[in-house]
């Protein structure tokens, strides 16, 4: 493949609290700005852009992205990523965003993933955000300085496919291992696959904007209190509810919450493989 051969740049991603929608525009426009081809977004978040099929073309180049959930993808949404994309031999950036903790084998599964859709892996990345859980571990990244490392990643991407050199990238983790087992402060597992968040019903204006944020659908349209749907804890509802009527109060999870922020509070930097 070489540069006269792009036909165009896609941004492809989940993100429910927008970190990993911000890490993979970045290296898109980036890309786009390169190869001065046009970028196009796929954000497969909400559940009405899961009901259609993307396919992609041999000279099209895409930057997928996801958070890692426990230390793999989301495994909600891996039925659909497994699914839902037929590369065609498209080149493709997986690029997997992390709260500081582990990427563990997340970047491993979506590069399996994509290679099993028909991509051609040639770049992965695991770029440090700010925990979904937390205000405060990794808060407001990825900042200007991992958005740097991105841009310069991009060129290096660049220069890869106008070299011609297309073999596939070698990242770290193992696809089929199990998921992190969440701990608390006493060192324990933790389980909290029921918990759901707690609203303020004093302070819930009942405007529906989680209701459309809920990756899920799981958020009650006629009753915004209620959440009889299942709820995978991306926190969309919590991190963006404008009156901050939104919660978690279950016991273990916020002792997992509590541990992450006391054990894994040193500055963890992006990994880049080509």
């Amino acid at each position: 493949m070489g540069e006269q051969k792009i036909n165009r740049i896609y941004a492809v991603y989940y993100s429910a609290v927008g970190s990993t929608q911000k890490a993979v525009v970045t290296l898109a426009s980036h890309l786009s700005e390169l190869f001065k081809v046009s970028v196009e977004t796929i954000d497969f978040t909400k559940p009405a852009a899961r009901e259609r099929h993307y396919t992609f073309e041999p000279a099209d180049v895409v930057v997928f992205g996801s958070p890692t959930y426990a230390g793999k993808l989301p495994n909600k949404m891996l039925p659909f990523i497994n699914s839902g994309f037929t590369g065609n031999g498209a080149a493709a950036a997986a690029l997997v965003t992390f709260g500081n903790r582990s990427f563990d084998n997340s970047l491993a599964e979506l590069n399996s993933c994509l290679t099993a859709n028909g991509f051609r892996v040639i770049a992965g990345a695991a770029i440090v955000a700010q925990h979904a859980f937390s205000q405060v571990l990794a808060a407001g990244r990825p900042d200007a300085a991992d958005l740097d490392q991105l841009r310069r990643f991009g060129d290096r991407i660049y220069e890869k496919l106008i070299r011609d050199d297309i073999g596939t990238v070698s990242v770290p983790g193992n696809a089929d291992a199990p998921y992190y087992r969440p701990l608390g402060l006493d060192g324990q597992p933790k389980v909290f696959l029921k918990a759901k968040p707690v609203v303020d019903e004093e302070l819930c204006d009942r405007c529906g904007l989680c209701v459309s944020l809920c990756p899920m659908g799981s958020i009650d349209p006629a009753d915004p209190l209620r959440t009889p749907g299942l709820c995978i804890k991306c926190y969309a509802c919590v991190r963006r509810c404008p009156k901050g009527a939104r919660s978690f109060t279950d016991e273990a999870f916020l002792s997992h919450k509590a541990m992450l922020e006391r054990d894994y509070t040193e500055r963890k930097e992006p990994s880049f493989y080509l």
